[in-house]
């Protein structure tokens, strides 16, 4: 089976960590431009109280200004992802798999596995929350429809 159509199974990553190019355009821009899908991720796990371009600015200017601390603000967010789903982990392995010098892909794998986790529960990453919410309203109202007239005794 694919990583994107793998049943999820509770307590488990929907996909692994090393499944970056299941999602090539994602992978691309991750390599490009981290700044990008930490950006997306933050603004759905903040729910929308951080704005895209504002965490992505700070995990730019983090990483510009100290080398690493873009990644231990990423690892913040995995953790997060972790408690939120209730995901197996623990917050070393997290800080490793987002700060580990000993492979320069392993923030690049981080971030790619928790935007394809956001995603494979349900989130479009392209329309933010505000986004995600308007949808999820219009899928609601949808599905309730129009009332449906019963027939009946006419006189």
């Amino acid at each position: 089976m694919e990583a994107h159509t793998k049943p999820h199974v509770e307590g488990e990553w929907s996909t692994g960590f090393c499944d970056c190019f299941s999602d090539c355009t994602n992978c691309c821009i991750t390599c490009w431009c981290p700044c990008i899908t930490f950006g997306q991720i933050a603004e759905i796990v903040d729910r929308g109280t951080t704005t895209c371009g504002m965490a992505g600015a700070l995990y730019s200017l983090l990483y510009i200004l100290t080398g690493c601390g873009g990644c231990i603000y990423s690892c913040l967010y995995r953790q997060r992802i972790r408690a939120q789903y209730n995901i197996s982990g623990n917050n070393c392995v997290d800080c490793l798999k987002h700060s580990c010098w000993c492979c320069c892909c392993c923030e690049i794998c981080s971030l790619t596995q928790l935007y394809r986790e956001l995603k494979h529960r349900g989130y479009n990453m392209n329309l933010g929350w505000a986004g995600n919410v308007e949808k999820q309203k219009n899928q609601e109202g949808a599905a309730m429809g129009a009332p449906v007239s019963q027939g009946g005794m006419t006189r």
